[in-house]
C-alpha cells in the first residue's frame, strides 16, 4: 500500500486507512478486520470516543495492543457524555480535552496517540484555549500531532491561521465535492493534508449501490442519485469498477493524503483494498467524472 506524508508532520500514512466507525462490537469480527487491515499494507487507523460510547476505541486498542509500533492510530475528542443522559453536549475546552484523552489511551492501552482530532468546532468556541490544549499535550508526548475533523470552512480556515493542525478530516466523494470549493487549495497552500471520510458516500459510489441511492443522501432526490450512480457506472470499463473509480478520486487531488473507507466485514475491506490499489485516476477520468457530478446538491457550511 502507498503510502503519504501527513502534512508536517513525520507520520506516514497509508493511502487508505481504516474508519473504525463501522466495524461494530462484535468484537472477535471487529479484530478480524483490523488485523486483515494491518496484513494488507494499511497502518493508518481512525475511531473516536464517541463512538459506541467509547467501545469502538476499546476494540481498537485490543486489537493493535501488541501490534502498536505498526499503526499510525488517530481519535477524537470534544463530544462529551453526559452521565445518566442520552446524547451529548459539545466541550472543547482545555480541562475536558486533557481529562478526555486520558480516558481515551486508558480505552486504547496505549500511552500516546499518533493523531488526535477535534471532532467539530464552531467560531463561537475558545479556540486559543482549545489550540491550547492540543500544544501542551504535543510537548508533554502524550499525542504526536493534532488536527481537526470537519466540514466548516470558516472554522478550519481559523486552525489554518492560527494553529499547527497537520491535517483536516473532510468528507469528500465524487457526490460530496465541498472541499474543492472550499478548502483544498488553502489546505494544499499551507502544507496541511486533507484525510478523506466518506469516499464511497454510504456505499452508493460502488458497483452494486444502485439499491442504497434509494436512500436520502445529502440534499439529492432518490431520482437524482439513481440518474448518477447510472452515469457514473455507464463510463467505468473492462479495467475500472466505480468502486475503483471512487475511492482514487479524492486521491487525485495532492493535498490529500488518505482515504479512510469504513468496513463492516473481510470481504468489504478486501474490496476496498484492491480498489485502492488499482491505477490513479487518468486526466481523462477525472475530467468525466467532474462533468457528471459537476451539479453537486449540497449545502457549503460555515
Amino acid at each position: 500500500m502507498k503510502t503519504n506524508r501527513l502534512g508536517s508532520s513525520d507520520l506516514d500514512v497509508s493511502a487508505m486507512g481504516l474508519g473504525c466507525m463501522s466495524l461494530g462490537t462484535a468484537e472477535a469480527q471487529a479484530t478480524a478486520i483490523i488485523h486483515e487491515a494491518l496484513d494488507r499494507g494499511i497502518n493508518f487507523l481512525d475511531t473516536a470516543d464517541l463512538y459506541d460510547e467509547g467501545r469502538n476505541e476499546e476494540i481498537v486498542g485490543q486489537a493493535i495492543r501488541h501490534r502498536r509500533a505498526d499503526v499510525i492510530l488517530a481519535t477524537k475528542v470534544g463530544n462529551r457524555r453526559i452521565p445518566g443522559k442520552e446524547g451529548w453536549s459539545w466541550d472543547a475546552s482545555k480541562g475536558y480535552i486533557r481529562s478526555a484523552v486520558k480516558e481515551s489511551l486508558r480505552r486504547l492501552q496505549t500511552d500516546y496517540i499518533d493523531l488526535y482530532q477535534l471532532h467539530g468546532g464552531t467560531l463561537e468556541d475558545d479556540i486559543e484555549e482549545t489550540i491550547e490544549a492540543f500544544e501542551e499535550l504535543k510537548r508533554e508526548g502524550v499525542i504526536r500531532h493534532y488536527g481537526i475533523s470537519s466540514i466548516r470552512p470558516n472554522v478550519i480556515r481559523e486552525y489554518v491561521q492560527r494553529s499547527g493542525i497537520v491535517s483536516v478530516m473532510s468528507q469528500y466523494s465524487i457526490l460530496d465535492r465541498r472541499p474543492e470549493e472550499s478548502i483544498l487549495p488553502l489546505l494544499g497552500r499551507a502544507g496541511i493534508s486533507l484525510i478523506a471520510r466518506g469516499p464511497l458516500a454510504s456505499g452508493i459510489l460502488t458497483d452494486h449501490g444502485s439499491s442504497k441511492a434509494q436512500r436520502a443522501y445529502l440534499d439529492y432526490t432518490e431520482a437524482e442519485l439513481t440518474a448518477l450512480h447510472e452515469q457514473l457506472m455507464s463510463q467505468t470499463t473492462l479495467t475500472r469498477t466505480l468502486t475503483q473509480t471512487a475511492l482514487q478520486y479524492p486521491l487525485a487531488d495532492p493535498a490529500v493524503a488518505a482515504i479512510i473507507p469504513g468496513a463492516s466485514s473481510l470481504e468489504q475491506l478486501r474490496q476496498n483494498i484492491a480498489a485502492a490499489r488499482s491505477q490513479p485516476l487518468s486526466a481523462l477520468e477525472l475530467e468525466a467524472v467532474r462533468e457528471t457530478s459537476k451539479a453537486g446538491r449540497y449545502t457549503l457550511h460555515v
